[in-house]
């Protein structure tokens, strides 16, 4: 391994917010950051060493971005496996690897894995398409999702009944039993090479029910530490049985009869851990390069009660992005903005978020929907 003097290359597949903040973790332990994304304009272009823009499913583009690194993650699932398992056979570091990764991008083969190690999640079955579901005649209601390329609450829709069918996605599938569930939680764990690992303490979260992504998340959690242990040795069982090098987001359904079910996972930063960059010794960001440069993990204690909002695009405008509100929002002692570098707003895109902290958790909650009110994301 290279020494941590600037000569260290990091590969970012994405250029993000994960990977934005990711890059200015990377500053601190000299690391140079190379980012491919097809978008010119992405939030990582003017922080990294090196920017290419291109395709991330294309498999020459991914292979010719990574090979002259020494190390290749990624901060969104949709790459070309193909072209990282090459990378692999080459001597290249992927992390998370190329078996993760293609794990991860198929929902159906991520549910059948939890079924296969005795992962406790949702019951499910798989469709090839709307035909095949129809004719299943399965109860209502229930939960479709696709089983590639949704994010952040695209590709999943609730049928209720014979009329949500027409709106039934046509694409490969799978249906869930609808969870009637008390919160959602999340646990993000991290594993080195060496086989260490780390859990940060559980978080509650909030969904926009609109957008179906989250906008609202309460670090640490305050439920009864029998639960707390469980969603803690839960995380750190997936994270293992995948053998995972990086971190990995861990979101669960606690439900209204206090049984613990996998939601979904996700192999890189991930929303329900912002928090960390301010809320705990070490954020998800320093983690995941402790993890995939096999440095001992740091330490994930909370330093004080935090919130996360979401600052998301306000439905009615798209444009050149104004942020209204700011100024009311900084006045107050413990907030701390985080501004994408997005110039565009839309509708509920993911604009920035901002962290609140307090030794008090119902003035950080108060805080937070007063801030949550008070920035709108216009145009």
């Amino acid at each position: 391994m290279k020494a941590f003097y600037g000569d260290l290359k990091l590969g970012i597949l994405g250029g993000g917010q994960l990977g934005r903040m990711l890059i200015q973790e990377s500053i601190n332990f000299n690391i140079s950051s190379y980012v491919l994304d097809p978008d010119n304009n992405a939030p990582c272009k003017d922080l990294c060493e090196k920017f290419v823009q291109g395709s991330l499913m294309d498999y020459d583009t991914v292979y010719n971005f990574g090979k002259d690194l020494d190390i290749l993650t990624i901060e969104i699932e949709k790459v070309n496996v193909y072209a990282l398992e090459q990378l692999e056979k080459e001597g290249i570091k992927v992390y998370p690897q190329s078996n993760v990764i293609r794990l991860i991008q198929d929902k159906g083969i991520q549910k059948q894995f939890f079924k296969e190690k005795q992962i406790p999640t949702a019951a499910f079955l798989l469709f090839k398409n709307k035909e095949e579901l129809l004719s299943a005649n399965i109860p209502f209601p229930y939960i479709q999702k696709l089983r590639r390329d949704g994010y952040d609450g695209k590709g999943v829709i609730l049928i209720n009944n014979v009329k949500d069918l027409q709106k039934a996605f046509n694409e490969p599938s799978l249906i869930e039993d609808l969870i009637p569930f008390e919160k959602e939680l999340a646990v993000i764990v991290a594993r080195n090479e060496k086989g260490e690992v780390k859990t940060f303490p559980c978080v509650e979260m909030e969904f926009n029910p609109e957008a179906n992504l989250v906008e609202f998340l309460i670090s640490p959690s305050t439920l009864d530490t029998e639960i707390l242990d469980k969603a803690d040795q839960l995380a750190k069982k997936v994270a293992e049985d995948l053998k995972i090098i990086g971190i990995l987001a861990v979101e669960m359904f606690l439900t209204k009869t206090g049984e613990l079910l996998v939601n979904e996972i996700a192999p890189r930063p991930h929303n329900s851990g912002h928090q960390s960059i301010e809320g705990n010794y070490t954020s998800q960001y320093e983690q995941l390069l402790r993890a995939i440069f096999n440095l001992p993990l740091g330490d994930t204690r909370t330093i004080s009660n935090a919130v996360m909002i979401n600052l998301l695009g306000e439905k009615g405008f798209e444009g050149d992005a104004i942020y209204e509100g700011l100024n009311d929002a900084l006045a107050l002692e413990g907030i701390y903005l985080h501004l994408y570098g997005k110039k565009i707003t839309k509708p509920f895109r993911k604009m920035g978020h901002v962290t609140i902290l307090d030794d008090d958790r119902e003035k950080a909650i108060e805080k937070a929907r007063f801030v949550q009110n008070i920035i709108k994301v216009k145009s």
